[in-house]
Protein backbone atom coordinates (compact mmCIF):
# COMPACT_ATOMS: atom_id res chain seq x y z
CA UNK A 1 0.00 0.00 0.00
CA UNK A 2 1.54 3.45 -0.78
CA UNK A 3 2.38 5.76 1.65
CA UNK A 4 -0.23 8.57 2.53
CA UNK A 5 1.93 10.74 5.39
CA UNK A 6 5.83 11.25 5.64
CA UNK A 7 7.47 13.41 8.48
CA UNK A 8 10.82 14.44 8.34
CA UNK A 9 13.38 16.36 10.10
CA UNK A 10 16.37 18.63 9.21
CA UNK A 11 18.79 19.80 11.45
CA UNK A 12 20.31 23.64 12.34
CA UNK A 13 23.08 24.87 10.72
CA UNK A 14 25.99 27.44 10.55
CA UNK A 15 26.58 28.96 7.67
CA UNK A 16 29.33 31.25 6.35
CA UNK A 17 31.66 29.82 9.35
CA UNK A 18 33.64 33.23 9.58
CA UNK A 19 35.58 33.47 6.35
CA UNK A 20 33.50 31.41 3.49
CA UNK A 21 30.70 34.45 3.06
CA UNK A 22 27.66 32.42 1.76
CA UNK A 23 30.13 29.17 0.27
CA UNK A 24 30.51 27.52 3.35
CA UNK A 25 28.35 25.64 6.05
CA UNK A 26 27.85 22.62 8.46
CA UNK A 27 24.90 20.97 10.25
CA UNK A 28 24.33 20.50 13.89
CA UNK A 29 23.24 17.56 15.92
CA UNK A 30 19.42 17.29 17.53
CA UNK A 31 18.11 20.52 17.09
CA UNK A 32 16.06 21.16 14.00
CA UNK A 33 12.59 21.13 12.25
CA UNK A 34 10.19 18.53 11.66
CA UNK A 35 7.45 18.94 8.31
CA UNK A 36 4.84 16.02 8.07
CA UNK A 37 3.76 16.32 4.12
CA UNK A 38 0.53 14.20 3.47
CA UNK A 39 -1.50 12.86 0.16
CA UNK A 40 -4.65 15.28 -0.20
CA UNK A 41 -7.59 14.94 -2.94
CA UNK A 42 -7.71 18.64 -3.01
CA UNK A 43 -4.88 19.11 -5.77
CA UNK A 44 -2.27 22.08 -5.13
CA UNK A 45 0.09 22.41 -2.12
CA UNK A 46 -1.16 23.77 1.40
CA UNK A 47 0.30 24.63 4.46
CA UNK A 48 -2.23 23.48 7.08
CA UNK A 49 -0.72 23.81 10.20
CA UNK A 50 2.14 25.61 12.21
CA UNK A 51 3.32 24.75 15.26
CA UNK A 52 6.31 26.29 17.41
CA UNK A 53 6.32 30.18 15.72
CA UNK A 54 4.44 31.83 17.63
CA UNK A 55 1.81 32.87 15.05
CA UNK A 56 4.81 34.28 12.71
CA UNK A 57 4.76 32.36 9.80
CA UNK A 58 2.34 32.34 6.25
CA UNK A 59 0.16 29.90 5.67
CA UNK A 60 0.20 31.57 2.04
CA UNK A 61 1.60 28.76 0.40
CA UNK A 62 3.48 31.48 -2.23
CA UNK A 63 5.17 32.92 1.27
CA UNK A 64 6.15 29.97 3.78
CA UNK A 65 9.36 27.99 2.46
CA UNK A 66 8.17 25.17 2.85
CA UNK A 67 5.52 25.24 0.47
CA UNK A 68 7.82 27.70 -1.87
CA UNK A 69 10.07 24.64 -1.92
CA UNK A 70 7.75 21.95 -2.68
CA UNK A 71 5.69 23.21 -5.38
CA UNK A 72 8.87 24.15 -6.96
CA UNK A 73 9.93 20.21 -6.76
CA UNK A 74 6.39 19.00 -8.10
CA UNK A 75 6.42 21.63 -10.64
CA UNK A 76 9.56 20.16 -11.73
CA UNK A 77 8.16 16.72 -11.53
CA UNK A 78 4.74 17.26 -13.07
CA UNK A 79 3.02 16.16 -10.35
CA UNK A 80 -0.57 17.44 -10.33
CA UNK A 81 -2.00 16.19 -7.02
CA UNK A 82 -2.53 17.33 -3.80
CA UNK A 83 -0.61 17.92 -0.81
CA UNK A 84 -1.11 19.20 2.71
CA UNK A 85 1.79 20.74 4.60
CA UNK A 86 2.21 20.45 8.58
CA UNK A 87 5.70 22.39 10.02
CA UNK A 88 6.59 21.78 13.77
CA UNK A 89 9.21 24.11 14.28
CA UNK A 90 12.30 23.58 16.49
CA UNK A 91 14.46 26.58 15.55
CA UNK A 92 14.06 30.10 16.60
CA UNK A 93 13.05 32.31 14.00
CA UNK A 94 15.55 35.44 12.46
CA UNK A 95 18.78 33.03 15.05
CA UNK A 96 21.07 32.86 12.42
CA UNK A 97 20.89 29.03 12.71
CA UNK A 98 19.34 27.88 9.54
CA UNK A 99 15.55 28.40 10.61
CA UNK A 100 13.97 28.87 7.21
CA UNK A 101 16.59 26.10 5.71
CA UNK A 102 15.24 23.45 8.19
CA UNK A 103 11.62 23.83 7.21
CA UNK A 104 12.25 23.67 3.38
CA UNK A 105 14.45 20.53 3.44
CA UNK A 106 12.65 18.64 5.65
CA UNK A 107 9.56 19.48 3.58
CA UNK A 108 11.44 18.71 0.53
CA UNK A 109 12.91 15.26 1.89
CA UNK A 110 9.05 14.75 3.47
CA UNK A 111 7.93 14.89 0.10
CA UNK A 112 10.74 13.04 -2.24
CA UNK A 113 9.55 9.95 0.27
CA UNK A 114 6.08 10.45 0.20
CA UNK A 115 5.97 10.33 -4.34
CA UNK A 116 8.43 7.45 -3.78
CA UNK A 117 11.92 8.96 -3.98
CA UNK A 118 12.05 10.26 -7.88
CA UNK A 119 15.25 12.22 -6.64
CA UNK A 120 18.29 11.93 -5.04
CA UNK A 121 18.71 13.49 -2.20
CA UNK A 122 21.38 16.10 -3.39
CA UNK A 123 18.88 16.86 -6.31
CA UNK A 124 16.66 18.55 -4.17
CA UNK A 125 19.12 21.68 -3.29
CA UNK A 126 18.06 23.74 -6.25
CA UNK A 127 13.84 23.62 -5.16
CA UNK A 128 15.65 24.16 -1.39
CA UNK A 129 17.44 27.50 -2.93
CA UNK A 130 14.20 28.61 -4.31
CA UNK A 131 12.86 29.11 -0.55
CA UNK A 132 15.67 30.80 0.65
CA UNK A 133 14.95 33.66 -2.11
CA UNK A 134 12.12 33.98 -0.26
CA UNK A 135 12.96 33.73 2.83
CA UNK A 136 15.91 36.34 3.03
CA UNK A 137 16.06 38.04 -1.13
CA UNK A 138 19.14 35.94 -1.90
CA UNK A 139 18.83 32.17 -3.05
CA UNK A 140 22.20 30.93 -1.42
CA UNK A 141 23.17 27.13 -0.12
CA UNK A 142 24.84 27.23 2.29
CA UNK A 143 22.21 26.90 5.06
CA UNK A 144 20.29 24.44 2.58
CA UNK A 145 23.45 21.93 1.61
CA UNK A 146 24.28 21.14 5.14
CA UNK A 147 20.75 20.69 6.44
CA UNK A 148 20.23 18.46 3.48
CA UNK A 149 23.11 16.63 2.88
CA UNK A 150 24.83 16.82 6.75
CA UNK A 151 28.67 17.92 7.66
CA UNK A 152 30.80 20.64 6.52
CA UNK A 153 30.07 21.81 2.63
CA UNK A 154 31.54 24.26 -0.12
CA UNK A 155 29.74 26.08 -2.56
CA UNK A 156 32.34 26.26 -5.08
CA UNK A 157 29.60 27.70 -7.73
CA UNK A 158 26.07 28.63 -7.86
CA UNK A 159 25.68 28.78 -11.82
CA UNK A 160 25.86 25.71 -12.21
CA UNK A 161 25.47 24.72 -9.05
CA UNK A 162 28.49 23.07 -7.11
CA UNK A 163 28.12 21.65 -4.32
CA UNK A 164 30.67 19.85 -2.80
CA UNK A 165 31.28 17.79 1.19
CA UNK A 166 34.21 18.02 2.51
CA UNK A 167 35.87 16.44 5.98
CA UNK A 168 34.80 16.40 9.15
CA UNK A 169 37.91 16.40 11.66
CA UNK A 170 37.38 13.81 14.81
CA UNK A 171 36.70 15.39 17.82
CA UNK A 172 35.23 19.20 16.59
CA UNK A 173 32.73 20.44 18.49
CA UNK A 174 30.68 23.44 18.10
CA UNK A 175 29.03 25.77 21.08
CA UNK A 176 26.38 28.15 19.61
CA UNK A 177 25.57 31.08 21.59
CA UNK A 178 21.97 32.84 21.09
CA UNK A 179 20.74 35.66 22.38
CA UNK A 180 17.20 36.53 22.64
CA UNK A 181 17.24 39.23 19.70
CA UNK A 182 15.33 38.15 16.11
CA UNK A 183 17.97 39.54 13.68
CA UNK A 184 16.15 39.31 9.72
CA UNK A 185 18.37 38.12 7.20
CA UNK A 186 17.76 40.70 4.70
CA UNK A 187 18.32 43.45 7.92
CA UNK A 188 21.44 41.76 8.62
CA UNK A 189 22.32 41.72 4.61
CA UNK A 190 21.68 45.07 4.36
CA UNK A 191 24.77 46.58 6.94
CA UNK A 192 27.04 44.39 4.11
CA UNK A 193 29.64 46.17 1.73
CA UNK A 194 28.90 45.85 -1.71
CA UNK A 195 32.71 46.45 -2.76
CA UNK A 196 35.99 45.11 -1.11
CA UNK A 197 39.54 45.95 -1.49
CA UNK A 198 42.38 43.27 -3.19
CA UNK A 199 43.64 43.28 -0.07
CA UNK A 200 41.16 42.02 1.92
CA UNK A 201 39.63 39.45 -1.19
CA UNK A 202 43.28 37.93 -0.82
CA UNK A 203 43.02 37.91 2.73
CA UNK A 204 39.06 36.48 2.60
CA UNK A 205 40.41 33.90 -0.26
CA UNK A 206 43.57 32.42 2.32
CA UNK A 207 41.58 31.86 5.08
CA UNK A 208 38.62 29.96 2.87
CA UNK A 209 41.80 27.90 1.52
CA UNK A 210 43.07 27.23 4.66
CA UNK A 211 39.95 26.39 6.86
CA UNK A 212 39.12 23.47 4.16
CA UNK A 213 42.73 22.21 3.95
CA UNK A 214 42.69 22.06 7.94
CA UNK A 215 39.43 20.69 7.52
CA UNK A 216 41.00 17.64 5.40
CA UNK A 217 44.48 17.38 7.60
CA UNK A 218 42.46 17.62 10.66
CA UNK A 219 45.01 20.21 11.44
CA UNK A 220 43.19 21.87 14.79
CA UNK A 221 45.52 24.91 14.34
CA UNK A 222 45.28 26.08 10.74
CA UNK A 223 41.57 25.81 11.33
CA UNK A 224 41.78 28.19 14.16
CA UNK A 225 44.23 30.36 12.34
CA UNK A 226 41.72 30.24 8.98
CA UNK A 227 39.12 31.53 11.20
CA UNK A 228 38.79 34.85 10.39
CA UNK A 229 36.56 37.09 8.30
CA UNK A 230 37.32 40.55 7.00
CA UNK A 231 34.18 40.98 4.65
CA UNK A 232 30.89 40.66 6.37
CA UNK A 233 31.61 39.99 10.25
CA UNK A 234 33.05 43.61 10.90
CA UNK A 235 29.98 45.00 9.55
CA UNK A 236 27.56 43.09 11.26
CA UNK A 237 29.18 42.20 14.43
CA UNK A 238 27.65 45.72 15.42
CA UNK A 239 24.50 44.40 15.33
CA UNK A 240 25.79 41.73 18.18
CA UNK A 241 25.94 42.55 21.83
CA UNK A 242 28.61 40.80 23.48
CA UNK A 243 30.41 39.57 20.20
CA UNK A 244 33.71 41.45 20.95
CA UNK A 245 33.81 39.91 24.69
CA UNK A 246 33.10 36.32 23.27
CA UNK A 247 35.74 36.58 20.83
CA UNK A 248 38.46 37.29 23.47
CA UNK A 249 37.07 35.42 26.50
CA UNK A 250 37.01 31.77 24.69
CA UNK A 251 40.33 31.75 23.85
CA UNK A 252 42.23 31.02 26.83
CA UNK A 253 39.95 27.80 27.33
CA UNK A 254 41.10 26.60 23.94
CA UNK A 255 38.87 27.06 21.81
CA UNK A 256 39.57 27.31 17.73
CA UNK A 257 37.63 30.48 17.36
CA UNK A 258 34.26 32.30 16.92
CA UNK A 259 32.09 33.82 14.30
CA UNK A 260 28.52 34.52 13.50
CA UNK A 261 26.41 31.74 12.57
CA UNK A 262 25.10 32.69 9.20
CA UNK A 263 23.55 36.54 9.59
CA UNK A 264 23.31 36.28 13.47
CA UNK A 265 22.49 36.57 16.17
CA UNK A 266 23.67 33.73 17.05
CA UNK A 267 27.84 32.97 17.70
CA UNK A 268 29.16 29.99 16.81
CA UNK A 269 32.34 28.45 18.60
CA UNK A 270 34.40 25.87 16.94
CA UNK A 271 36.25 23.39 20.01
CA UNK A 272 38.95 20.59 18.92
CA UNK A 273 37.37 18.51 22.01
CA UNK A 274 33.50 18.46 23.43
CA UNK A 275 35.51 19.88 27.45
CA UNK A 276 36.55 22.71 25.81
CA UNK A 277 33.50 23.30 23.79
CA UNK A 278 31.15 22.95 27.07
CA UNK A 279 33.77 25.51 28.90
CA UNK A 280 32.73 27.95 26.07
CA UNK A 281 29.48 27.43 27.14
CA UNK A 282 30.28 28.47 30.41
CA UNK A 283 32.49 31.72 29.49
CA UNK A 284 30.00 33.00 27.24
CA UNK A 285 27.26 33.03 29.97
CA UNK A 286 28.92 34.31 32.19
CA UNK A 287 29.50 36.99 29.33
CA UNK A 288 25.92 37.38 28.81
CA UNK A 289 24.74 37.79 32.07
CA UNK A 290 26.83 40.69 32.76
CA UNK A 291 24.94 42.31 29.48
CA UNK A 292 21.46 40.94 31.36
CA UNK A 293 20.59 39.90 27.94
CA UNK A 294 19.02 35.84 28.34
CA UNK A 295 20.57 33.34 25.91
CA UNK A 296 20.24 29.88 24.92
CA UNK A 297 23.64 27.48 24.70
CA UNK A 298 24.06 24.31 22.61
CA UNK A 299 27.07 21.96 22.51
CA UNK A 300 26.76 20.13 18.92
CA UNK A 301 29.00 17.66 17.33
CA UNK A 302 29.13 17.82 13.80
CA UNK A 303 26.37 16.82 12.09
CA UNK A 304 26.96 14.22 9.30
CA UNK A 305 24.03 12.53 8.55
CA UNK A 306 21.77 15.75 7.57
CA UNK A 307 17.89 15.30 7.03
CA UNK A 308 16.19 12.20 7.64
CA UNK A 309 12.59 10.66 7.34
CA UNK A 310 10.97 10.43 11.01
CA UNK A 311 7.95 8.42 10.34
CA UNK A 312 5.60 6.97 7.14
CA UNK A 313 2.27 6.17 8.17
CA UNK A 314 0.25 4.45 5.50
Amino acid sequence: MDKQKVTAFAPATVANVSCGFDILGFAIEDLGDKVSVALSDKPGVRVVKIEGDNGKLPYESEKNTCSVAVKAMVEDLGFEGGLEIELYKGLPLGSGMGSSAASAVAALVATNTLLGNPYEKKDLLPFGIESERIACGAGHADNISPSLLGGFVLIREYQPLDVIPLHVPRGLYCTLIHPHLELNTSDSRSVLRRNVTLQDATTQSGNIAGLVAGLFQEDMALISRSLNDVIAEPSRSILIPGYDEVKVGIVPAGALGCGISGSGPTLFVLSPTEEIAWEVSRLSQQVFDKLQLPIDLYVSAINTRGAYIVEEEI
